[in-house]
């Protein structure tokens, strides 16, 4: 290796690392993508489905930043689904069925054919600093590779094991070796570790299922792509199955709570709280005689089908015994048995937020080493980690995400300061201004970082302007437009909303519940009116004016609320500030304030154990 070749070495090709050696690599840094496997780049290890509640908005974060995840997903989808319609637009997330194998070729061949970007088939087993700062790695073959920063995106390969019934076996993934070696490197640099688990279920084959007897969950009738520079899927897609599991299953199931490793504490590491295994469920929630099971074929020209909703580390044939009592699996064929897998992971407190780590400057943690759980909080982060590493190679300012503009913001954000002692799972209940941070309008809150930073073309982000200006253009005619009864009358009849007796201005009839800005556009009186008609005719123009709309006096609120929350934001800590300098802090105050470093009198605030009182101190004595 030529001395000084890498600016950035990337270790693991997961969803994370794909992401961060692409962006550090399109702001011209030379990046070196490390992984242990080069066929298993972009692997979609578990459910192959990109998206779903409050990840969708992760995902469309990413592409507004100039990520792939949503291209990748787009050009590989068999289903696509917005959840959530009948609820607010605030918690509208899109979500895909992805062909797996598709997938992990696609994401390769972007990998692949990046500029600056180049790939290694080998595992990292060692970090070596100079005066405080990572200076290169060295491999499991004893090559040394020096570089300027690192981001470690490793998933659940550190020191794994995976466990079905009483049988336990080292590797990351099914067929795939562990990493070994990464872990004591970094607790010898000062790193504390922890154990984390997760689990996947059963694979089966599809022409075992019984569909007479499911119920089918087909894709949307007009679907919307992920990326905003995807124009529409025009591919057929594929249906998904439900069924439900029952008194008979949960019993079948309980036989084999002996040889469980999660009751017989063959597990040590905890488990995602809000995707529990099958049999973590029926104990947990014993008064429910049933719970959904959803198969989702992995692919268009495969057998496999995902057995969603039962994962387990059950024996193999309690697994299959069980799924056999479930209506349509009467005859079903185990083709692979669910796992878990036990995995090191390291508190994240120990990174800032821009995810570089406090002990080694260059270092920086991304995805299921932070302590998350799913590919879309994995690709949030590997994005911010790739940014801050190229920013930190140039010399120039970071990149920080506050919760008041992104989703990817709050992760951060919740990572840093609150920690997390089981897999984080990203919701939309967990951010506060969650109206302003909607799936619909990531590409207006967060591409302009995209194009600061080189991530977004020039023609796209042109784009996004010429949307803008059509915006403001229909949002001024929604307000100062008058209408008459007679232009509107019948269609309030329709759709049930009662009629109005003198002019009222449009505006105000689009706040009203069932009344849709885009029907109203199409009435007659309307073609012959003033109505700027290329604005009129974009839909996502015309979704975005009838959002703000209806929503203007929530939407004022939560401004409100953002302007306090950023006054407190730009109230600076300064770097390596010792908390312990200030006398009347409580003592649980300075503790988790020295722990976890925050650089804002905003972050501090959000540190569990922080008192207003104790912010109050603070303030008086930095000012």
């Amino acid at each position: 290796m030529n001395e000084g070749k890498y600016d950035i070495i990337v270790i693991g090709a997961g969803h994370a690392g794909i992401e961060a050696a692409l962006s550090a690599a399109r702001m011209d840094c030379q990046v070196l993508l490390m992984t242990m496997d080069i066929a298993a780049i972009g692997r979609m290890s578990c459910n192959p489905a990109i998206g779903g509640t409050a990840k969708g908005n992760l995902v469309r974060e990413i592409d507004a930043l100039g990520g792939e995840m949503a291209k990748i997903a787009d050009a590989t989808g068999i289903q696509f689904r917005m959840l959530n319609k009948s609820k607010g637009p605030a918690v509208w997330s899109p979500r895909a069925q992805n062909d797996r194998e598709a997938y992990s070729v696609e994401a390769r061949r972007h990998v692949e054919s990046q500029a600056n970007l180049h790939i290694m088939q080998d595992m990292v087993v060692q970090l070596f600093t100079e005066g405080g700062e990572v200076a290169g790695v060295e491999t499991a073959a004893g090559i040394r590779i020096p570089c300027k920063a690192v981001v470690i995106s490793s998933g659940t390969f550190l020191n794994g094991v995976m466990h079905t019934g009483l049988k336990s076996r080292i590797g990351g993934r099914f067929n795939e070796p562990p990493a070994i070696g990464l872990t004591a490197s970094l607790e010898k640099l000062g790193f504390v570790s922890g154990r984390l688990k997760t689990g996947t279920p059963p694979r089966v084959d599809r022409r075992s299922i019984d569909f007479s007897q499911l119920e089918e969950q087909p894709g949307d009738q007009d679907p919307e792509p992920f990326s905003f520079q995807t124009l529409e899927v025009t591919k057929d897609q594929v249906s998904c199955f439900l069924t439900y599991t029952n008194q008979r299953t949960h019993d079948m199931l309980r036989t084999g709570f002996d040889k469980s490793p999660m009751f017989t504490g063959l597990i040590k590491g905890i488990g995602p709280r809000y995707c529990p295994s099958i049999e973590d469920k029926i104990v947990r929630f014993a008064d429910k005689g049933r719970h959904q099971i959803f198969l989702e074929p992995e692919g268009r020209d495969t057998n496999v089908v995902y057995v969603n909703g039962f994962s387990t580390s059950l024996p193999a044939e309690i697994q299959c015994e069980a799924m056999k009592t479930v209506p349509g699996l009467e005859h079903v064929e185990m083709l692979r048995p669910g796992y878990a897998v036990e995995y090191d992971f390291f508190p994240p407190h120990q990174v800032k937020l821009t995810l570089e780590t406090h002990l080694v400057g260059g270092l920086f943690f991304a995805g299921q080493i932070n302590g998350t759980s799913g590919y879309e909080e994995a690709a949030g982060q590997g994005i911010v980690a790739g940014i801050n590493a190229a920013l930190r190679v140039k010399g120039e300012n970071p990149f920080v995400l506050s919760r008041a503009e992104a989703y990817i913001g709050v992760l951060i954000d919740d990572l840093v300061n609150k920690g997390t002692d089981e897999p984080y799972r990203m919701f939309t209940s967990r951010a506060e201004y969650r109206l302003m941070l909607r799936q619909d309008n990531a590409d207006r809150r967060l591409m302009k970082y995209g194009r600061k930073y080189g991530l977004i073309p020039s023609d796209v982000y042109d784009s996004l302007l010429e949307k803008e200006r059509y915006v403001e253009t229909l949002s001024s005619y929604v307000d100062a437009k008058s209408v008459p009864p007679a232009a509107v009358n019948s269609y309030l009849e329709q759709v049930g909303s009662a009629p109005i007796t003198e002019n009222e201005k449009l505006s105000q009839l689009v706040k009203r519940q069932d009344v849709s800005l885009s029907d109203l556009l199409k009435l007659e009186y309307f073609r012959s009116d003033s109505l700027p008609m290329e604005a009129a005719a974009r839909a996502d123009v015309v979704r975005q004016v009838e959002i703000e709309t209806k929503y203007a006096g929530y939407m004022a609120r939560q401004f409100e609320e953002i302007e306090r929350f950023e006054k407190f934001e730009s109230m600076q800590i300064p770097d390596g500030f010792d908390f312990r300098r200030v006398k009347s802090l409580s003592t649980e105050a300075t503790e988790k304030l020295n722990k976890v470093k925050p650089s804002s009198i905003g972050q501090a605030s959000r540190i569990s154990g922080v008192s207003p009182a104790d912010i109050s101190v603070l303030m008086v004595y930095l000012h």
